[in-house]
């Protein structure tokens, strides 16, 4: 697993990091209730900010885990009748090396200075409202479930402001009650807060500030008291809206205007249990997606970006099968039962929604999903019912044990159910060390009509996700037959065995290194009818170091491939690999330089065998900010293979260009090209915050079909505008 590489000894590895610390007490705060107002500013200038007490001292993460920050964090909780108020104090001994490079809603905070909230309402170790902001003012939300996962796409109500000062900068929340989440009586929340210095490569946090623990690993999190007579008051949003759309079809030349008025309403029956409607729905807000092209034999995965399906989407997720190894090559292995992209979307086309319900939450220890929409009838497909049921009891500190059902089928006119069960089993405290493990079952089938047999798909994973070393091991049937209507999976009549490692040392005083990685993973495919073997492949990485800078380098990287097809595949138009066996052996080079400067960018080439011939594969990022307003991002992924069956060439461009005029009033940009469909498209979408929970979106959509026997000359392809007003009164 571990190869050292040159004439460079094995890295000296500070002793004292490899201990493990002791795990510090759990981390207690009390809320300050106020009656007096609070201008959310940024300012901190009223005088509860300076008489309240605060939570006390963070502790260093990273670099040096244990110690105190170099800087100091000032962190204070009041609340009153309608929200909680968190007032940040960053100081900072060079604010003029404070880093705030972006300030559009929802922006990756990543290459920023920057502070992050958890707030698990429910105080159930697993879930949580996630909050963060930078020096800009970025405002960034989500939801993070089973300790660990996240949905960022999820927007609430709710406000922040910062400020810089001669002595860093300061941020101000002000989150309501009504945007939140939790059981009614006696309050006691978990609470974390996080602040990362970029320019040191530093993150404080308040309590869990330990190597093994990521932010959100909820379980992790503090406690804050004091809230009391919470109240979300009638528990009622109203939010009606108006969507209009104009349409020029390039096909026949007609101009075509439609609009429409709809209605979405959020009631919480109690404060842990939240009605979602939805009526005559409109998504002529949502952002397109990001161009792929398929050179495998398996279906391409595109995440949901409707925002009635993402609002708790949390609650549907069904145990770990979506997920995928990070920085490992994927296995193409995913499992869903219940993907919502299946709902109100055919063949990459829109299908309208009619109504939509919604119930979420939490009675008792259980987590409850109901969902249920009505399409209405498109040309390809008549009306439609679809329901999802899904529960989650809770056992122990981050266990549980769950159940789903859907019902419901996209496209065919036949009764199609699936059910399933999942077992999670977690731990921290791992033969008394603070080590996480991670145990991961499910089953599942699928009951199609006219369909039966081998319909059913079951697994189990364990792992060990923690600080030096981590572990992995996987298996996972998928039956020939197994095909959830409103899910997703990438391939059948399949077993997966997969086991790796990763080894993860930190080093000190060698090349300003921060960290380094080893992996070494095998993953093995076989058919569950003949039990012949598939496929395997053995991902290796000999040197991933990451400096102090920012910057990383990744110069060998190795991955070993056998593939057997047994049946023509066609790979790209026209180049055919008939059935067979395949081996290659493919390197990997990768550099990127620190995101925390002006530019900055990405090289990633692969290269080696490849099926029958050779290929490359270049995928190259160039970013150029000018902070914290305009951002720029150019993107190509190229692949230009040469085999026997015949030569091809694949092309994505994209281009972004982005402009904040404040955290309310952005404009974003997005340009794609992609060589096999020939078309050129852009989306400008303008989003105007008037204020929280009252939205105007402006979209533009414009596409182009380049010639391809005249060579990028462009044709006007369709053309779409479209304008969305909501506004939100709350009860």
């Amino acid at each position: 697993m571990c190869v050292w590489v040159g004439v460079l000894p094995p890295p000296r590895l500070d002793a004292a990091r490899l201990q493990e610390p002791p795990r510090e007490p759990g981390k207690a705060a009390v809320v300050t209730a106020i009656t007096s107002e609070i201008t959310v500013d940024g300012l901190l200038d009223e005088e509860i900010w300076r008489t309240a007490p605060t939570i006390g001292e963070l502790t260093q993460r990273e670099p040096q885990t244990g110690e105190p920050p170099t800087e100091r964090t000032t962190v204070t909780l009041l609340y009153d009748a309608d929200n909680l108020y968190i007032g940040v104090m960053c100081s900072d001994s060079k604010p003029q090396l404070v880093i705030g490079t972006q300030m559009a809603r929802d922006a990756a905070l990543t290459s920023d200075d920057r502070i992050e909230i958890l707030l698990d309402t429910y105080r159930d170790q697993r879930s949580a409202f996630y909050f963060s902001t930078n020096p800009a003012g970025a405002l960034v939300d989500g939801l993070v479930f089973a300790n660990g996962q996240s949905n960022l796409q999820w927007d609430a109500i709710w406000m922040v402001r910062t400020r810089r000062t001669s002595q860093g900068w300061s941020a101000e929340f002000a989150i309501p009650f009504k945007s939140l989440g939790f059981p009614s009586g006696p309050t006691a929340w978990g609470f974390n807060i996080g602040r990362h210095i970029l320019r040191k490569l530093e993150e404080d946090r308040w309590s869990g500030a330990r190597l093994e623990t990521p932010f959100f690993q909820v379980s992790e999190a503090g406690e804050i008291t004091g809230l009391a007579n919470l109240t979300q008051g009638v528990g009622l949003d109203v939010r009606p809206f108006a969507g209009g759309q104009w349409r020029r079809s390039r096909a026949d030349g007609r101009n075509t205007t439609t609009g429409k008025p709809g209605l979405d309403l959020f009631y919480n029956f109690t404060p842990s249990l939240k009605l979602t409607t939805t009526v005559n729905t409109d998504f002529g807000e949502t952002e397109v997606d990001a161009r792929q092209i398929n050179l495998s034999r398996f279906s391409l995965f595109f995440p949901e970006k409707r925002s009635f399906f993402l609002e708790d989407a949390g609650v549907f997720s069904f145990s770990n099968v979506h997920s995928e190894t990070q920085r490992v090559a994927p296995s193409r292995s995913l499992v869903i039962p219940f993907f919502s992209r299946q709902i109100g979307l055919l063949a990459g086309k829109e299908v309208p929604i009619d109504l939509g319900v919604k119930l979420t939450g939490k009675v008792g220890r259980t987590d409850l999903g109901l969902l249920d929409v009505r399409t209405r009838d498109a040309s390809s497909v008549p009306d439609k019912n679809f329901f999802v049921g899904r529960v989650k009891r809770n056992l122990l500190q981050q266990s549980y044990v769950g159940a789903i059902f859907t019902h419901g089928h996209p496209s065919l006119s036949i009764a199609s159910r699936t059910i399933g069960a999942d077992l999670r089993l977690a731990t921290s405290n791992v033969l008394g060390k603070s080590k996480n493990l991670v145990f991961n079952a499910y089953g599942l089938r699928s009951m199609n009509e006219g369909q039966s047999g081998e319909d059913g798909s079951y697994g189990a994973t364990l792992e060990y996700p923690n600080e030096v070393v981590q572990l992995e091991a996987v298996w996972r049937d998928v039956q020939q037959d197994f095909r959830p209507a409103q899910g997703f999976v990438s391939r059948r009549n399949v077993r997966l065995l997969r086991v790796g490692g990763r080894y993860i040392p930190r080093p000190k005083g060698i090349l300003n290194l921060q960290r380094m990685f080893y992996d070494l993973f095998y993953t093995r495919f076989s058919r569950l009818d003949t039990g012949e073997l598939e496929s395997w492949n053995v991902w290796n990485t000999f040197i991933d170091w990451h400096f102090n800078s920012g910057d990383t380098i990744h110069p060998f990287n190795l991955k070993l491939a056998y593939e057997r097809l047994f049946a023509p595949f066609e790979i790209s138009p026209g180049v055919v690999l008939p059935p067979g066996e395949y081996r290659s052996t493919r390197w990997r080079l990768q550099t990127s330089t620190a995101r925390k400067r002006r530019l900055s960018g990405t090289v990633d080439w692969y290269f080696g065998t490849f099926w029958s011939g050779h290929a490359d594969e270049l995928h190259t990022v160039l970013r150029f900010n000018i902070p914290p307003r305009i951002v720029f991002n150019l993107d190509t992924n190229q692949t230009f293979a040469r085999l026997p069956q015949g030569d091809f060439v694949t092309r994505i461009i994209s281009l972004q260009a982005n402009y904040a005029a404040s955290p309310l009033l952005t404009l974003s940009n997005l340009l794609q090209y992609d060589n096999r469909t020939r078309n050129l498209g852009l989306q400008s979408r303008v989003r105007w915050t008037l204020q929280p929970g009252n939205d105007l979106f402006f979209v533009l959509a414009q596409g182009w079909i380049d010639d391809e026997l005249r060579g990028f000359r462009f044709a006007v392809d369709d053309t779409k505008i479209s304008a969305k007003f909501q506004y939100t009164a709350r009860f």
